[in-house]
């Protein structure tokens, strides 16, 4: 079993990425990207995806408002954030 980040680990990780955001009391990380239209928004979905499943660590893709796409990262197996959720939230920025 994994153990979750504590918030100050969170916190310090946090600064290495992008507008993403600490919710769900320290548990979640989550960012809203703006594309340009809804094809857009499917293709990144698309590419979130491949990238997830090459990592073998799997988000939340909510599509909304036609061209906006939030993704939500947790580890299910340590009840919170660990680093690859870090490490994924990082190439998913490195995408766009």
């Amino acid at each position: 079993m994994i153990t979750p980040l504590s918030e100050i680990q969170a916190a310090e990780l946090l600064k290495d990425i992008i507008q993403w955001q600490v919710g769900d009391g320290g548990k979640v990380i989550a960012k809203t990207f703006i594309l340009d239209d809804f094809q857009n928004s499917i293709v990144f979905v698309n590419q979130v995806a491949k990238l997830s499943e090459e990592q073998n660590h799997h988000p939340d893709i909510f599509v909304h408002s036609y061209n906006n796409v939030t993704i939500s990262l947790t580890t299910h197996s340590a009840g919170g954030l660990s680093e690859d959720d870090f490490i994924l939230a990082a190439k998913i920025d490195a995408l766009l």
